[in-house]
């Protein structure tokens, strides 16, 4: 098999791909792996092995149909991560959410049905259903999107069905809880705190902190795609859910605790535009028709995480203060020297 994974260098994505390569996802063992990735400040080369046989890195733009056409031909299937995730930048600038998100999206299904590529995963956000007061949303809730990320996300949702209802294309679509672990930028609210206390500063928590989010390990919902890629059905959409809530006082205590302060270190700041008060999702489907559970329980998965962010350092600190990866590498040109025509 032959995967295309776009914004492979970005947090999911990569953690996405390293698992593929690393024979953690039984079956994959032969796949080969393609990383399409900008690099944004979001997308880090350093996030996926220097060199592998079976990964080939390629730097470019989702929106960019020429280099989409040249690079699908010969892949199986096409995972699709890329995308703009930050709400609070999405609030104070949405045009780059609506070009990456909505138009990347349909650029690159625009590109499969060209090429022949007809197997897309395509990897969305609980976001897209709004707030919920109470309950869970199932696959069947409307979309009720409060951000431009979200709106954005949602459209892109909307896009994807279209091309499997209207072109036939084997779509499947994932809408996941709010996800942490390594390897996740500083801009999110989990790495944020606990970079921000490793270096003694304090952190900023929204409002009275009552804004409730499921959390989900990167490494489940990782397993959630794979099995969405390998057993899901065309048009259908899988909620993945953490399985537990957390209000964002909660984990600041929690990230507190795990990082040796006090509540000294919280700085209450001004509530974001639209803030949602609340996410829940139910995963029924998945879990009933997928054979999905979560396996990584939250206070270990936590601790684990902050532990990474203590023992790693240099590359937190290249992402947050050294504005992430150099533009231009040593190691970037040679992965893309093969490529010298299609990954400008």
């Amino acid at each position: 098999m032959k995967l295309l994974v776009t914004g492979g260098a970005g947090f999911i994505g990569s953690h996405f791909a390293r698992t593929l390569l690393d024979g953690g996802h039984p079956g994959h063992e032969d796949t080969r792996v393609t990383v399409l990735d900008k690099l944004t400040y979001a997308g880090n080369r350093d996030n996926l092995p220097t060199a592998h046989p079976r990964l080939d890195f390629v730097r470019g733009d989702v929106c960019d149909a020429d280099l989409l056409r040249e690079l699908l031909p010969g892949h199986d299937a096409v995972v699709h991560f890329a995308a703009e995730s930050h709400v609070d930048r999405s609030v104070a600038s949405a045009a780059e959410f609506v070009r990456t998100n909505v138009g990347g999206t349909q650029t690159l299904l625009d590109a499969c049905l060209a090429t022949g590529t007809s197997r897309v995963v395509h990897v969305s956000t609980d976001e897209v259903y709004g707030s919920i007061a109470e309950g869970a949303w199932t696959e069947e809730w409307p979309l009720l999107p409060n951000s431009p990320y979200a709106a954005s996300k949602a459209s892109s949702d909307l896009i994807a069905r279209s091309y499997w209802r209207t072109h036939g294309l084997d779509v499947s679509i994932t809408r996941c809880s709010n996800n942490y672990g390594p390897y996740q930028h500083p801009e999110k609210l989990i790495p944020l705190f606990v970079t921000n206390l490793l270096e003694g500063l304090p952190v900023p928590l929204y409002g009275d902190g009552r804004n409730v989010r499921e959390w989900l390990h990167v490494d489940d919902h990782c397993r959630a795609i794979e099995l969405v890629l390998t057993k899901g059905r065309a048009g259908q959409i899988y909620n993945v859910g953490g399985g537990n809530e957390q209000s964002n006082l909660d984990i600041t205590e929690r990230l507190l605790d795990l990082c040796g302060a006090d509540a000294s270190m919280v700085r209450r700041v001004a509530d974001r535009k639209g803030h949602d008060l609340r996410y829940a999702l139910d995963e029924t489907k998945i879990r009933e028709q997928l054979g999905y559970a979560p396996r990584i329980p939250f206070e270990r998965g936590l601790a684990d995480t902050v532990d990474w962010y203590r023992t790693n350092p240099g590359w937190w600190k290249a992402v947050k203060h050294g504005g992430g990866h150099p533009a231009d590498s040593a190691r970037d040109r040679t992965a893309r020297q093969s490529r010298e025509g299609i990954a400008s």
